[in-house]
């Protein structure tokens, strides 16, 4: 796979946007901000990682877009993947599947494996 274009966000977070096939710019620069914009809020630990747009050549292909991201958030890895008909509705899916990982990593903490208070009869709390 040879990258058409390889970018970085300037930010905290190094996420790498590799594009592959006939990808142009003005998609591939709506596709950066939205991962972008998922990404880079508050609250989210540092992120790096990559994500890689395809382009099938074919026309018979009913969904030629398709992407793949593997990102690093804080110690948890988020892989997300999706396919869609045109590149905009593959950035907007992207970003909506990339904040939903992040979200769930960064809330994993709150609620797993925490037991139910015991009842009163095995020590937990009298009234």
């Amino acid at each position: 796979m040879t990258a058409k274009d390889i970018g970085t966000r300037g930010t905290s977070a190094t996420v790498r946007v590799r594009a592959d096939g006939e990808v142009d710019e003005e998609s591939l620069a709506y596709l950066r901000e939205k991962v972008g914009t998922a990404l880079d809020r508050p609250g989210i630990p540092p992120v790096s990682g990559e994500v890689r747009v395809a382009r099938a050549s074919a026309q018979h292909v009913e969904l030629p877009w398709s992407a793949g991201a593997d990102i690093r958030v804080g110690r948890h890895l988020v892989t997300v993947h999706a396919h869609e008909a045109s590149a905009r509705e593959l950035a907007d899916r992207l970003h909506d599947r990339l904040r939903a990982g992040a979200e769930r990593v960064v809330h994993r903490g709150d609620t797993t494996r925490r037991t139910a208070t015991p009842p009163p009869w095995r020590g937990g709390p009298q009234k």
